[in-house]
């Protein structure tokens, strides 16, 4: 296997598709939601340089992007997906620090973050130097909490009025020593 782990750039965006797909059929196995993104939106992501893409023999097998909020206070690290093909090899983990790296590289001061189910992405966070946390330390910005509408688990979030669901949020502050 000789998988590249790249920063994406326009040039990606025929994979924009296939990165849906892969999205789609992983948060229907895991019963969660992956917020739901349109080809277009991935491709502006990857046009925009605030993607990483793992291309194997000029297939995508796997993918994760950033996000800012509150005027670049915080990055999301989302999307993380590696195709079935491709599981359970050590990919995730590559993808996972690159996508960290990108946003360490980007913005320096930000707050990074990510909320999951997976109790893997919650180990590779953990080692990266991220910390679990309730949601009232992440992002309190309307539109970044709009992209979980598309989880099953969506009503347990509107119930508890944002402050906790079944996902782990999970921060990197660069103001604090680093476990690394």
């Amino acid at each position: 296997m000789n998988v590249s782990i790249v920063v994406a750039n326009s040039s990606h965006a025929v994979y924009a598709e296939r990165i849906c797909e892969l999205m789609f059929i992983s948060a229907q196995e895991r019963g969660t939601g992956i917020a739901r993104r349109s080809p277009e939106y991935i491709a502006g992501k990857m046009r925009d340089g605030k993607a990483v893409i793992a291309i194997d023999q000029g297939e995508a097998v796997g993918f994760a992007y950033i996000e800012t909020w509150s005027h670049c206070k915080f990055v999301a690290n989302s999307g993380l997906i590696v195709s079935h093909s491709h599981r359970n090899t050590g990919l995730a983990r590559r993808i996972k620090e690159r996508v960290f790296n990108l946003s360490r590289e980007l913005y320096p001061e930000s707050k990074i973050f990510s909320i999951t189910t997976g109790l893997a992405v919650m180990k590779i966070n953990y080692e990266l130097g991220f910390r679990p946390v309730t949601f009232s330390e992440l992002t309190n910005d309307p539109d970044f909490w709009k992209g979980c509408e598309g989880c099953r688990n969506y009503d347990i979030l509107l119930r508890n009025n944002h402050r906790m669901c079944l996902c782990t949020g999970l921060l990197y502050d660069p103001s604090y020593k680093s476990i690394r």
